[in-house]
């Protein structure tokens, strides 16, 4: 008879990987993040990667096209914050999101599934935003909706009850938030980014199954991407 090894899923978060997130908030400065950068790459940078390592399979069993590179921008969000032009002078995000898109997909419009890691909780989805004037994911979306509404539909009954669902719109100068799915053309030709999310503890996401929970979940929301950024989509 043939031995064989199984080997154990171990966990890829910890709690010092919220514990960071935590302090971080607390004290979001340059001097502290320059004492801590050990932990940081310790306890975010290389749990984040090895998520990454964990999904790549899954993902690209959903869509080879997706990127899986690991570069910061297409795979990783960036810890430092653009404050240029923000009221908000903190030069740290407190949380870090893994995300996947298309690999030739521009910043523009992209449609993405996602996991963010935060201090006190994980999400993970679907996502897409633009910044645009024109959405070039309204133009390829509302021929579709003109014709199939119903499709749309029946994807809100089947995660409505799990999934949370808002969209943004730009109102009079300012973003505004909107719960629900954006089922009319009308809020499709005003959208400017729309969220579909699981949301789940720092406990959850520090048990060896997350990586499997996280594929289940972008299973679940694969046929929203499709819709919103292949132009060879069918119902």
């Amino acid at each position: 008879m043939t031995n064989q090894k199984h080997t154990k899923a171990v966990p890829v978060f910890g709690p010092e990987t919220f514990r960071f997130f935590r302090e971080l908030a607390r004290n979001n400065r340059k001097p502290w993040m320059d004492r801590h950068r050990d932990r940081y790459r310790e306890n975010v940078v290389e749990p984040m990667r090895a998520l990454l390592d964990r999904l790549t399979p899954a993902v690209l069993r959903l869509d080879p096209g997706f990127d899986v590179s690991g570069r910061t921008g297409r795979n990783f969000s960036r810890i430092n914050r653009d404050i240029r032009f923000a009221r908000d002078k903190s030069p740290y995000r407190a949380q870090m999101y893994l995300k996947f898109a298309d690999c030739v997909e521009g910043d523009d419009g992209a449609a993405q599934l996602y996991v963010g890691v935060a201090a006190e909780i994980v999400t993970a989805g679907f996502r897409l935003y633009h910044s645009g004037r024109r959405s070039p994911t309204a133009q390829l979306v509302l021929p579709r909706l003109d014709k199939h509404w119903g499709w749309l539909e029946r994807q809100r009954r089947r995660l409505g009850r799990r999934f949370d669902s808002y969209w943004y719109a730009v109102e009079r100068g300012e973003r505004t938030k909107h719960d629900g799915w954006p089922l009319d053309p009308s809020e499709w030709n005003r959208l400017k980014g729309w969220v579909v999310r699981r949301k789940l503890t720092p406990a959850a996401a520090c048990r060896a199954a997350f990586p499997a929970e996280i594929e289940r979940v972008f299973r679940e929301v694969f046929p929203l991407y499709r819709f919103t950024a292949r132009p060879d989509w069918k119902p």
